[in-house]
């Protein structure tokens, strides 16, 4: 451990050439020519989705920038310079109606999808449920992602074929997917019975952990259906963004004062996203979880491929229910 720690401050490069230290600049070099690369980044508009943005755009992307505000995200739309073509769309993660939508609309656009960056995230200090009545933070960091990537897998795997170029996609976690013992599911269930407290940091590492379980067996059943798609899941390490919006103040402060030397610059942060994104070195790779560039070990409570088979079935529910629930609202509407 001690060996690891000593790595990571020095930004030693691990097996691919990269470390801690490695900027998104870095590690998209190798990936010069993104011109034919249309890509999805949720999250876009600040942070590590922002970074990983202006990188791809550098090397000619196409990007979609899903927005809740599409104003405000043309303004960071001017901030991203690059060559390749920029639109905004709306979405809101954390509506499955919205999800939809989206959907519809970017596949309405006639585009290519090559690369898909589930990014996006919230850290909800207080409990709180999605207007699909499902706890805000496990639909924005995982439900969501996870109806996204279904409504757009066909495109992807289509696209892979048609193009010869592989399809990517790239689930952001976290560190913290550690922080969540025990089993999830059973977790979920008692949380929505009002059953336990809620925990903030707890049911973040369980969002987390969801993705690196979702990446497992997303990965298995691509590698079953034989398409030129892969799935990985990232962790950015430590950074301060806008993840941590809803609550700023004099323990935050300290707690990043204290861990600075291991907190990473935004363009630091969003190497590894990228790395998996486009790097040659990636190609073929699925299933697999990746920090400081590098492919590591994720924690052992995401091992288990039953209680990811699971997760999938409960996930396909959730989003089953929510959708049955809109319809009876949409029929009294009408009544």
């Amino acid at each position: 451990m001690l060996a690891e720690t000593v790595k990571y401050l020095l930004g030693s490069a691990g097996p691919s050439g990269f470390g801690s230290t490695s900027t998104a600049v870095d590690v998209t070099a190798a990936a010069n020519h993104l011109g034919a690369i249309t890509a999805i980044i949720t999250g876009a508009t600040s942070g590590i989705g922002f970074e990983t943005a202006r990188a791809l755009a550098a090397r000619g992307a196409r990007l979609i920038l899903p927005a809740r505000n599409p104003d405000a995200a043309e303004e960071v739309k001017s901030r991203i310079a690059g060559g390749g073509q920029i639109i905004i769309l709306p979405l809101d993660l954390g509506s499955l109606s919205s999800i939809r939508s989206f959907v519809s609309q970017f596949l309405a656009l006639g585009f290519p999808l090559n690369i898909l960056i589930n990014n996006a995230g919230r850290f909800a200090y207080d409990q709180a449920e999605s207007e699909d009545g499902i706890e805000l933070t496990f639909a924005i960091n995982f439900l969501g992602p996870f109806l996204l990537t279904k409504l757009l897998l066909e495109k992807m795997v289509v696209s892979a074929r048609e193009t010869g170029i592989e399809g990517r996609i790239v689930n952001v976690s976290s560190f913290c997917h550690r922080w969540f013992s025990g089993d999830p599911l059973a977790y979920l269930r008692l949380l929505a019975a009002g059953e336990v407290r809620y925990n903030a940091a707890r049911a973040y590492g369980l969002s987390k952990l969801a993705l690196v379980m979702h990446t497992k067996e997303l990965a298995r059943r691509l590698e079953k259906m034989g398409v030129n798609v892969t799935v990985n899941s990232v962790d950015p390490g430590i950074t301060r963004t806008r993840l941590n919006r809803d609550r700023e103040g004099f323990v935050l402060d300290m707690m990043f004062f204290f861990a600075s030397k291991f907190v990473k610059t935004i363009n630091q942060a969003a190497a590894t996203t990228c790395y998996v994104a486009v790097h040659p070195a990636v190609a073929g790779a699925s299933g697999k979880y990746y920090a400081d560039c590098n492919e590591s070990a994720a924690a052992k409570s995401a091992a288990s491929s039953e209680v990811a088979a699971q997760l999938w079935i409960e996930a396909e529910a959730m989003i089953a229910d929510a959708d049955l629930d809109g319809s009876e609202a949409d029929q009294a509407g009408k009544q």
